[in-house]
C-alpha cells in the first residue's frame, strides 16, 4: 500500500482504528483461491492510496453522531468500487503507471483489467448485502450508474472546446464526485433516517469531491510522472477538454484556438500534453480551475462549521484542505 502523506494521516488521525478495520476488511475480500486473481488482486492492492473516499465514511459518521459496527466495512465497500473505477478508468484512458507501478491493462491487458474491475465490483455489491440495511446497497448502485453515465458522457464530448462549465462540472462530478457524495451521505444516514444530516453531508461529498476532480485535471496538465506517481497528460491525448483548457480556449483569439484544436486532433502527435504548454499560455485556466476548486472547498467546509465541534469534525476541515493544496 502506497504511504500516505504525513500531513493526512495526521488529519484522519480520529478514525485511524476505523481505518485499520476498514483495511481488513478489504485484504479479506479480495482473498481468491485462483493463483492468477491472487496476483492481480495483489498488485492492484499497491494503488491504494489516500483511500479519501472510506475516510469520509467514518468521519461522517462519527462527525454526525451516526456511527455504527457496520460503518469500517461500508468504508471497506466504498473503497473497492473505487478500485474497480481505477482498473478501469486506467484502460479508458490508456494509462501506463498508477502509484509508481503498472496499471493492470499494462502488466496484462485491457482484458484481464475489465474482468478484474468487475471482480472487484461484485465482492463490493456481494459484501453490501449481507449489511442488516439495504441502504449501502441502494446508494452505492445509484452511484455506481451515475458513475458510468458520465464516463459516457465525457466520451462523446471528446474535442468540445466549446463545452459550458455546469456541463463539464456535471460530467466530472458524476464521474468523480459522485462516489464521494455517497461516501458522505451513507455515513451520516446509514441504516437509515437523518435524511437532512444526509442531504447536506452528500452536498459536501459532492463539493469536495468536484474539488479534487478540478485539482487532477490541473495537475494532469502541469505535473509530472515522478510527482504523481501515474501517466500524466492522459486528458489531452484522450481529447478530454478540461475546465483549464476550457479556459483558456474561451480566452484565446482564433490562431491561438486553432494551435489548441491541432495539439488535441492532428494525427500521429506524440507528447500533447507539452506541446500544448508550448502552443498556449495555461497558466490562467489554471489559476481560475483552481480559483473554482476553492470556491467549492469554502463551500463545503461551512457545511462541516454547521456540525457540532468534534475531531471528526476538525479532521473534515483538514481533509477539505487537503484536496485542494494536495500536489499528488
Amino acid at each position: 500500500m502506497s504511504a500516505m502523506p504525513d500531513e493526512l494521516s495526521r488529519v484522519l488521525a480520529p478514525v485511524e482504528e476505523g481505518m485499520q478495520r476498514m483495511r481488513d476488511v478489504l485484504t479479506q475480500q479480495v482473498r481468491e483461491s485462483s493463483p492468477a486473481v491472487r496476483d492481480m488482486t495483489a498488485h492492484v492492492g499497491r494503488f491504494r492510496g489516500k483511500q479519501l473516499r472510506a475516510a469520509l465514511v467514518l468521519l461522517t459518521g462519527e462527525a454526525t453522531g451516526n456511527s455504527t459496527d457496520e460503518h469500517a466495512t461500508i468504508a471497506a465497500i466504498v473503497e473497492m468500487i473505487h478500485l474497480a473505477t481505477l482498473v478501469h478508468d486506467d484502460i479508458l484512458d490508456g494509462a501506463q503507471v498508477r502509484r509508481k507501478v503498472a496499471c493492470v491493462n499494462q502488466r496484462w491487458d485491457n482484458q484481464v483489467a475489465v474482468l478484474l474491475g468487475d471482480f472487484l465490483y461484485a465482492r463490493a455489491f456481494a459484501l453490501s448485502t449481507e449489511l442488516s440495511s439495504r441502504m449501502c446497497s441502494r446508494v452505492l448502485a445509484e452511484t455506481t450508474r451515475r458513475i458510468c453515465v458520465g464516463e459516457i458522457e465525457q466520451s462523446t464530448r471528446r474535442y468540445d472546446f466549446d463545452m459550458p462549465q455546469d456541463r463539464y462540472e456535471e460530467i466530472a462530478g458524476a464521474k468523480t464526485a459522485a462516489l464521494y457524495a455517497a461516501a458522505c451521505e451513507l455515513g451520516a444516514r446509514y441504516p437509515g433516517g437523518h435524511d437532512e444530516t444526509g442531504a447536506a453531508m452528500r452536498a459536501l461529498g459532492w463539493e469536495i469531491g468536484l474539488a479534487f476532480q478540478i485539482v487532477d485535471d490541473c495537475l494532469d496538465l502541469v505535473a509530472t510522472q515522478a510527482e504523481l506517481g501515474k501517466s500524466v497528460g492522459t486528458d489531452v491525448e484522450d481529447g478530454k477538454v478540461t475546465l483549464p483548457v476550457l479556459r483558456v480556449y474561451a480566452l484565446a483569439d482564433e490562431a491561438q484556438r486553432a494551435r489548441i484544436r491541432d495539439v488535441f486532433t492532428m494525427p500521429g502527435l506524440d507528447g500533447r500534453a507539452r506541446r500544448l504548454r508550448e502552443a498556449c499560455d495555461l497558466q490562467p485556466g489554471i489559476d481560475y480551475a483552481l480559483a473554482r476548486a476553492g470556491e467549492l472547498v469554502e463551500t463545503a467546509m461551512g457545511r462541516v462549521r454547521a456540525l457540532p465541534a468534534s475531531p471528526a469534525r476538525a479532521a473534515l476541515a483538514g481533509l477539505a484542505d487537503f484536496v485542494l493544496a494536495r500536489r499528488r
